[in-house]
């Protein structure tokens, strides 16, 4: 879903106080944004669809919590079902959803399909999310996301398609 193109990518490391992050140097759809604060981990992610952003900005947050995102094996289905009134809460719920998986079942999931559509001035989420429990010696823990913050929290629509900013509390 956002990973067309992209393997093999060279990566930089890029320094938050003491968090280390391999970020990648080509096609990357999401960036880390050091301004913003020490307890929290800023990213924009972008999307030539809305399906695409929201899966980009699911494994960016995924990446905030283990560096080797590709590690997870589709060893577990999950079916995700969501709906709001505002894209951007739509995608806050969605984040919010997988940082409770990570919680309550040790579960680290992608997104592997995802489907946004509208009916009747409301916005529905259906998607298929599929990972594995969490394994330290397998997933390269990074830093435990403990939510999704509304400060600066934004989706927005951009000429190539759509951006998402997101600050994540560690």
């Amino acid at each position: 879903m956002g990973d067309s193109g992209r393997a093999g990518s060279p990566l930089h490391a890029v320094s938050f106080d003491s968090f280390d992050v391999r970020i990648s140097s080509l096609n990357m759809p999401y960036q880390y944004l050091e301004e913003i604060g020490t307890a929290d981990i800023a990213f924009e992610a972008t999307g030539r669809d809305l399906s695409e952003l929201f899966s980009d900005a699911a494994d960016a947050t995924t990446n905030v919590m283990i560096d080797n995102i590709e590690a997870i094996q589709p060893r577990e289905t999950r079916q995700i079902e969501l709906s709001n009134d505002k894209l951007d809460m739509l995608l806050f719920d969605l984040l919010q959803e997988l940082i409770f998986l990570k919680d309550a079942e040790r579960l680290l999931l992608r997104m592997r399909q995802l489907e946004i559509e509208e009916k009747d001035e409301k916005l529905f989420l259906h998607g298929i999310a599929e990972g594995e429990p969490l394994d330290a010696e397998r997933h390269h823990q990074r830093a435990d996301v403990k939510a999704v913050t509304l400060h600066d929290f934004s989706v927005e629509r951009t000429e190539g398609g759509w951006k998402a900013r997101v600050l994540l509390d560690i």
